[in-house]
C-alpha cells in the first residue's frame, strides 16, 4: 500500500513537472536573440591592448580568438569581443584557456560580413551548476529515500512555478500581491502534499502556513506605504522599466517579494509543529491514551516557542547577508546610525525582515492550535 502511494505521488510529480516545463511563458522569442546563436567557446588568445585603466575602473574592449565548442559554428575559430563598461560587478576579463558563453549574431550574413559578430557574454558556468544540482539531489535521495526524492521534485516544481507562472504574470501586469498570494498558496499546497500526502496533517500545515503568509502580506502592504518605500529599491528593477515594461507597479512587486521570501521558512515551521503534534498524538494512542485537544495544543505551543527563536534569526541573517556591503559602506563612511536606519534601502530590508519574522511568529501558535484541533479528532 505504501509503495503504491509513493509511486502515485512520484508519478504526479513527474506529470506536474512535465506540464510546467512545456508551458510557454510568452517571452521565449526575445528580439535580441532571434538571429543569434548562443554557444560555449574556448578562449585561445586574449588581446588587452584596447583596455583603459583609470584607478579601479577598467573600460574598453578585449579582443579574443575563440574556438566554438557547440552549436552550428562548432569547431570554427572566430574573433570575439568582450566589452568592459567600468563595472566591477558586471565586467569580466578573460584569459587563454577560459571557457566562456558567446552569442554569435549572424542574421542573413556569413562569417566575415558586416552582419556577423561574436560577443563574449560571461564565463561558462552551466556544467558546474549542473554538477552541483545533481550532487544535491543525490544527497537528498541517499539520505532520505523516497522522502528525499519528493523534496527534489518539490524543489524543481517551485522553480518551475516561479519561472513559468509567477514571473510571466508579473510581466503581464497582473496584480502582483494577489497573484503572489495565489501562486504561493498553490505551491504551499503542492509542496506540503508531497510531504504528507492527503491527510489531516496537510490540512493543519497548509492552514497554518497560509495564515502566516497572509499576515506577512498584510504587514508588507501596510508598512511599505507607511515607510514610503518605492519598489525601485529592488536590484535591477529600473532596468526592467527601461526594457519596455514602464507600466509595472514595482512597489506592489516589492510587497509581494516580502511574503514570497518568507513563505519557505513559514512552511518549514508549520511542518515542524504539525509533525511534532502528530507524533505526540500517535505516541499517546500507541500507549492506549486518548490525548485531549488542549494537551495537544499545549504540546504544539511548546514546540512553537522553541522553534520561533531560531527561525526568526534565520530570516534576519538571510536578509542582512544580502546588504552586508551596504552596511560596511555606511560604517566606513562614518554614517550615523540614525541616518542608516532611515535610509530607504535599509528600511526596505527592515520590512523584509520584520514582516517575514512576524509572519513566522504568527504561524507558530496558529499551526499549534490547528494541529491540536485537527489531529486529535
Amino acid at each position: 500500500m505504501r509503495l503504491k502511494k509513493d509511486f502515485a505521488v512520484l508519478a504526479a510529480c513527474l506529470f506536474i513537472s512535465g506540464v510546467l516545463m512545456l508551458l510557454p511563458t510568452g517571452y521565449e522569442g526575445a528580439l535580441q536573440f532571434r538571429d543569434a546563436e548562443k554557444c560555449k567557446a574556448l578562449v585561445e588568445e586574449a588581446d588587452n591592448s584596447r583596455l583603459i585603466d583609470t584607478g579601479l575602473i577598467r573600460s574598453g574592449q578585449q579582443v579574443c580568438i575563440v574556438k566554438i565548442l557547440s552549436g552550428k559554428f562548432k569547431g570554427k575559430e572566430l574573433e570575439g569581443w568582450n566589452m568592459l563598461g567600468g563595472s566591477l560587478s558586471q565586467d569580466k576579463l578573460f584569459k587563454a584557456g577560459d571557457k566562456v558563453q558567446a552569442v554569435i549574431h549572424y542574421g542573413d550574413g556569413e562569417i566575415g560580413t558586416e552582419f556577423f559578430s561574436v560577443n563574449l557574454i560571461d564565463y561558462y558556468r552551466l556544467n558546474g551548476e549542473l554538477i552541483l544540482a545533481i550532487a544535491f539531489a543525490l544527497f537528498l535521495i541517499a539520505f532520505a529515500g523516497t522522502t528525499g526524492l519528493r523534496s527534489v521534485f518539490s524543489f524543481i516544481i517551485t522553480i518551475l512555478v516561479l519561472w513559468k507562472i509567477l514571473i510571466p504574470l508579473y510581466l503581464n501586469g497582473v496584480n502582483p500581491v494577489l497573484s503572489g498570494i495565489l501562486v504561493v498558496g498553490i505551491m504551499t499546497f503542492v509542496i506540503l502534499a508531497l510531504v504528507y500526502g492527503f491527510d489531516r496533517r496537510l490540512v493543519s500545515s497548509v492552514s497554518g502556513s497560509m495564515l502566516g503568509i497572509l499576515f506577512a502580506a498584510f504587514l508588507s502592504f501596510m508598512f511599505t506605504k507607511v515607510f514610503h518605500i518605492h519598489g525601485a529599491v529592488m536590484e535591477n528593477s529600473e532596468a526592467l522599466l527601461y526594457s519596455g515594461f514602464q507600466d509595472l507597479n514595482l512597489t506592489q512587486i516589492f510587497m509581494a517579494s516580502v511574503f514570497i521570501g518568507a513563505s519557505g521558512s513559514v512552511m518549514d515551521l508549520s511542518v515542524d509543529i504539525t509533525s511534532a503534534v502528530n507524533e505526540v498524538v500517535k505516541s499517546a494512542k500507541g500507549k492506549g491514551i486518548e490525548i485531549s485537544r488542549k494537551e495537544a495544543v499545549r504540546s504544539g505551543l511548546a514546540v512553537a516557542r522553541a522553534a520561533m527563536g531560531t527561525m526568526t534569526t534565520t530570516l534576519l541573517l538571510a536578509y542582512s547577508g544580502t546588504c552586508i556591503a551596504l552596511l560596511m559602506t555606511f560604517m566606513a563612511q562614518g554614517t550615523p546610525l540614525y541616518n542608516i536606519l532611515n535610509n530607504n534601502v535599509v528600511s526596505a530590508e527592515i520590512i523584509n525582515t520584520i514582516a517575514g519574522s512576524f509572519g513566522l511568529a504568527m504561524t507558530a501558535p496558529l499551526t499549534a492550535v490547528i494541529a491540536g484541533t485537527v489531529l486529535t479528532k
